[in-house]
């Protein structure tokens, strides 16, 4: 009999693309489910964005193969969006290169720097990518915790524990703002990541898509003297430009690093469709005005209606945080966070997020996303309160 490659019984279907199967189901049926699940942006990308795809999509020498390190615009605008919003100088020619968002980054970056049997450190909580890509090219993760009590930040006792009594440590993801917690990112945190790195030799990923949803301050760990020795940072205008499905990232780091990653891309990919790549040049151009307005306002506003949800549920959470969803702990009477999210998708029929998913440090916790308009959000908390 034919048999799949061992690597695949390292890994389970992503939890969203099973769940949302049962979704669809239940939809089908006439059950309406409100969800609260995906972090995926459901405003349209600014106007000038649009019309500047149809534009391209147009002319008829567009529809070619493009470089796989992205058109000179491109590179030229995400440069300039590094120095305008972050204070960040990247060339344009060497230090950045354009993803197929930052899950083919995840992908890239550890071909590039991992040797199967390395060690990959992996926060706990954390985006579930880390995690099952290493597996599949065949490193060894070892996670690190990150706590509530900690501002979620990493335990930097417990890292130097780590590195201590493990040979062969090559990566350390991390991701601020913090996705699942809504942990801020911090200058001193980002100081002693790039600290730790260079006395041990090891390259840090920061993955930093939203840094400007819920969030006036806007932080890169390549602001931090000596960063892009020895640090690779991902952005995405998923999030921030709200664009999830046009597939558009990037990474910066130094020249070698880039040039490495490069090498692996090239292998693998050809290159975005170059009305995707100059509609992005022109999105990475929107004014303060439209990232107020998208990003900061209306999450605000869907935000409150969040925090109502998890007061029904009676979780508690951090008014602080940031980002496009709500973190919250649930109740000690709850025996498990499955009991309360299956209860409430097939009571309530609202689909909202087991915090278990993102590891065992979020096992008491609870997601919900922000990328629901208010009144549907006002639904799921009316339903809620009802069931409830």
């Amino acid at each position: 009999m034919i048999q799949p490659a061992d690597r695949l019984s390292l890994v389970q279907e992503y939890y969203f693309s099973r769940k949302l199967k049962e979704v669809a189901q239940m939809n089908a049926e006439g059950k309406d489910i409100i969800s609260l699940a995906i972090g995926s942006p459901d405003m349209p990308p600014s106007e000038q964005t649009i019309n500047k795809l149809c534009e391209v999509a147009h002319q008829p020498g567009a529809h070619g193969y493009q470089p796989t390190q992205g058109t000179p615009e491109l590179r030229e605008a995400m440069t300039s969006f590094y120095k305008r919003w972050y204070n960040v100088d990247l060339d344009a020619k060497s230090e950045v290169l354009p993803l197929i968002g930052s899950k083919e980054g995840i992908l890239h970056v550890t071909l590039a720097f991992v040797n199967p049997g390395d060690v990959v450190l992996v926060p706990n909580p954390g985006y579930p990518t880390y995690t099952s890509l290493s597996k599949i090219l065949g490193a060894k993760i070892v996670n690190y915790d990150l706590r509530e009590d900690n501002g979620w930040q990493p335990d930097f006792d417990q890292l130097e524990d780590i590195i201590h009594h493990t040979s062969n440590v090559k990566l350390l993801w991390t991701n601020y703002p913090n996705m699942p917690t809504g942990g801020r990112a911090r200058m001193e945190t980002y100081e002693r990541v790039v600290r730790f790195a260079r006395t041990n030799n090891i390259v840090v990923v920061n993955d930093n898509p939203y840094s400007f949803i819920l969030s006036e301050e806007h932080l890169s760990i390549l602001q931090v003297p000596g960063a892009k020795d020895c640090c690779i940072e991902f952005n995405s205008m998923s999030k921030s430009h709200n664009m999830p499905g046009w597939r558009v990232g990037l990474c910066a780091s130094n020249a070698q690093f880039i040039q490495w990653i490069l090498k692996v891309q090239s292998n693998i990919e050809s290159g975005t469709f170059r009305g995707i790549q100059l509609a992005a040049a022109e999105a990475y151009k929107n004014d303060e005005a439209w990232h107020r307005e998208f990003n900061i306002e209306t999450y605000a506003r869907r935000r409150q209606w969040a925090e109502k949800i998890m007061d029904v549920l009676g979780c508690t959470y951090d008014k602080n945080q940031v980002g496009m969803f709500l973190w919250g702990k649930i109740p000690d009477s709850i025996q498990n966070v499955e009991d309360l999210t299956e209860r409430v998708l097939h009571e309530a029929r609202v689909f909202i997020t087991p915090g278990f998913i993102f590891g065992s440090n979020g096992e008491r916790y609870i997601r919900i996303s922000l990328c629901a308009k208010e009144d549907k959000i006002q639904q799921a908390l009316e339903r809620l309160r009802a069931t409830l």
